[in-house]
């Protein structure tokens, strides 16, 4: 019997796999190719591929093997994608379905962590021995997040949301209860190793590796606690720990961020980042607004569960019972000591997780919460767990409660994802997300215009890319402010103004991502009595212009 349940749930788990790699690989060099995308990996290793200098990002590498590899990405991303990247773009060459290759699998490396992760976790609060057995709850964490628009399409561009972060925080979850259950040293290295990992992946992850940490640490010296005093018997054995122990996981922690604290001996560039930006982010978020930041938060979490955030596929499309099924399923296991016991490590790093998410370098952008999602669907298979128990004790329609809800879920977040689909093969993606990116890189490799100038954001690397490294754009919009050119503006675009032979790479009007370059542009342009000529446009699939590229007479 135990046998015959092993491998119905193996079966399930293995359909979820199959269900997500159809969603997240239908049509995958579909939307257009995202300028993080290609920033945070593609153009890096297209580089190092090549042979070609390595633009690093503030110029930090570290030279091996007579290269210079680079280090981060941002101050506050690694170049992990860099470097997993490579091999899928030497065995299958450089584009755009080659390139999400990679997160696509990485999401899928993900699902099995989060069931790893969930079933690890059923197997201590139910006080299992041995192998944590795949448990009811991860099955339906996983199915929720198989079939969610928002998991499937944040994955098929993961490196748009760092999603190498997925495997390797639920790798440190699962790893870490583990060490808990079994007292395993390889455990405890692994999680370990694994939350530095995923620091280095990007650092907002310490929202999760951060209160993980101190969960863990307390449940430990809670127990010891409790052992010293004999106040209560312990029901599962403390797991040992040691100085040497620890100085061992402080390594395997430390070995995956060389990369960072190297990057940060030579530039300090991701202190400077966090301190320039505790007041107010670069992109004027009030990080001191606590009350007025939460509602945009929980807001995003509601969003995320509808699925109604990824306008850029070319249409809106939400599961709009989404939210009220997950209140039904949480609230009513709160009311139960067990159902609390179920859904306590989950809802507990959810909850601090949404709290250190208030403050932003950035911006309170949705996708931060690609780290926080599979952390929602583990509260809701949890929750359905419980149900499902509680249930079995009427027996009759009542089993048939958890059942329904899940497929009502299910069947809403399917029928999201599908008609994102449809419109996506519809509109080949919207604004910084369309598919005119390729054309745009098309006209200028086969036009023999190697070194256009760009005059916003988000030209340079998707051109790099797509062209190959053929194109290599000239970025002088400056990136001082998003409202207006700095002062030294002008004076870069001067000297280029003067050759007729030069090209000028715009945001249409309405599209512009660094305001006042365009305006400015121009303004230099009849200052020195040049004649600006409109040479090509390049549209959405709708008609919509989005760059414009120009010339001067």
């Amino acid at each position: 019997m135990n046998r015959l349940l092993l491998n119905w749930r193996v079966g399930w788990l293995v359909l979820v796999a199959a269900v997500y790699l159809l969603l997240a690989g239908y049509q995958l060099g579909l939307p257009g190719l995202h300028y993080d995308e290609a920033r945070e990996a593609g153009v890096n290793a297209l580089e190092l591929l090549t042979g070609a200098p390595v633009t690093a990002f503030r110029g930090a590498t570290i030279t091996l093997w007579g290269r210079a590899l680079p280090l981060m990405v941002q101050d506050y991303i690694g170049a992990l994608n860099v470097y997993l990247a490579l091999p899928f773009l030497a065995l299958t060459g450089i584009g755009v379905p080659n390139l999400r290759f990679l997160p696509l699998l990485l999401g899928l490396l993900a699902l099995f962590a989060v069931e790893r992760a969930i079933s690890a976790w059923m197997a201590l609060t139910q006080r299992r021995q041995g192998r944590a057995p795949i448990s009811l709850a991860a099955l339906c964490a996983v199915t929720l997040l198989a079939a969610s628009p928002t998991f499937v399409f944040w994955n098929r561009q993961g490196i748009f949301v760092t999603n190498a972060t997925l495997p390797c925080t639920f790798a440190a979850i699962w790893w870490g209860v583990g060490w808990l259950r079994t007292g395993s040293r390889r455990h405890l290295l692994g999680a370990a190793f694994a939350a530095g990992l995923a620091l280095y992946a990007k650092l907002l992850t310490i929202w999760l590796i951060g209160p993980f940490a101190l969960l863990v640490a307390g449940w430990w010296l809670a127990g010891r606690w409790r052992s010293e005093k004999a106040i209560t018997p312990i029901a599962i054995a403390l797991p040992p720990l040691s100085w040497p122990l620890l100085a061992a996981g402080g390594i395997a922690f430390l070995l995956p961020l060389l990369p960072f604290l190297l990057f940060n001996q030579q530039t300090g560039g991701t202190f400077a980042s966090i301190s320039g930006n505790l007041d107010q982010s670069y992109y004027g978020v009030d990080n001191r607004a606590i009350f007025a930041n939460l509602p945009v938060r929980l807001g995003q979490i509601v969003a995320v569960l509808r699925g109604e955030h990824l306008w850029y596929l070319g249409g809106v499309h939400a599961n709009s019972l989404a939210p009220w099924l997950a209140a039904a399923l949480v609230v009513p296991p709160l009311f139960s000591q067990r159902g609390r016991k179920y859904i306590a490590l989950p809802g507990i790093l959810l909850c601090l997780a949404v709290l250190a998410s208030l403050f932003t370098v950035s911006d309170l952008f949705i996708t931060h919460y690609a780290l926080l999602h599979p952390l929602l669907a583990a509260v809701i298979g949890s929750a359905v767990a419980w149900l499902y128990e509680w249930s079995q004790r009427w027996k009759g329609p009542a089993l048939l409660l958890p059942v329904a809800l899940l497929s009502l879920w299910l069947a809403g977040d399917l029928s999201a994802s599908l008609a994102y689909h449809q419109d996506l093969a519809r509109s080949g993606g919207l604004a910084d997300h369309s598919d005119a990116s390729y054309h745009l890189a098309y006209y200028l490799r086969y036009n023999g215009l190697g070194a256009p100038i760009a005059l916003d954001w988000g030209l340079d690397a998707p051109i790099r890319y797509l062209s190959a490294g053929t194109v290599t754009p000239i970025e002088l919009f400056g990136y001082a402010s998003l409202a207006e050119p700095d002062p030294a503006f002008v004076t870069r675009i001067g000297p280029f103004l003067d050759n007729p032979d030069n090209i000028y790479l715009l945001h249409a009007p309405g599209q512009e991502i660094f305001r006042g370059r365009r305006a400015a542009f121009f303004a230099q342009a009849k200052q020195q009595r040049r004649e600006p000529l409109l040479e090509q446009t390049f549209a959405q699939r709708d008609g919509v212009v989005l760059v414009e590229l120009w010339r001067l007479r």
